[in-house]
């Protein structure tokens, strides 16, 4: 049987697919608003409870714009065979959620990236809910479900690919047959370039 917030995913995702007038009326407000905005709570909350967001002290949900322009590689200023160029059939190695993420991460460097989740884009933005931890608060230092991440080793998580949308791009989500040189790393055991 689906729970509440499955029924709030749902409702929320259909929204979004008819733009209806609540989706395009959000729109024209955050696009005055800043880069990156501190929020009070989440604006989908099934999305953020299954990204492990509670509503409690020590959490800090953030909405950051990023932008949707060309993602090519850069033709080469000099000459090369067309072949040589590199520039066909390039594929970005991080998603925008990831860069997203990175960009959070820098604005507040004393806090934790936990996850991120996509709540919205039109024409020339993309928006993504961040949540945010504080390792230093004592309600996330005394809880056992979360204090994990107040070890010194996960900080700057989301620079190294360890969060959901990280691991995506790295293509760990992939296992088995045809992932045998994903893991540990792309870079690890001379798999850089194969």
């Amino acid at each position: 049987m689906p729970t509440a917030y499955q029924h709030m995913n749902e409702t929320w995702l259909k929204q979004q697919q008819e733009r209806s007038d609540l989706i395009r009326s959000r729109m024209i407000v955050w696009r005055k608003q800043g880069t990156i905005v501190k929020l009070d709570r989440p604006s989908r909350l099934g999305r953020a409870r299954s990204l492990g967001y509670k509503a409690k002290q020590g959490y800090v949900m953030v909405r950051i714009k990023t932008g949707r322009g060309p993602r090519e590689k850069p033709r080469p200023r000099s000459g090369r065979k067309p072949r040589s160029m590199g520039v066909v059939k390039f594929t970005p190695q991080k998603s925008r959620g990831w860069i997203a993420e990175e960009r959070v991460g820098r604005k507040f460097p004393n806090l934790r990236v936990l996850n991120s989740y996509w709540v919205g884009s039109d024409h020339k933005w993309v928006w993504h809910e961040v949540i945010l931890v504080d390792p230093n608060h004592p309600v996330i230092f005394n809880d056992p479900n979360i204090n994990w991440i107040c070890d010194p080793v996960q900080k700057g998580r989301e620079n190294r690919g360890l969060t959901s949308a990280g691991k995506r791009s790295r293509g760990l989500r992939k296992k088995g047959r045809g992932a045998e040189k994903i893991r540990p790393s792309l870079g690890a055991k001379g798999n850089l370039g194969k």
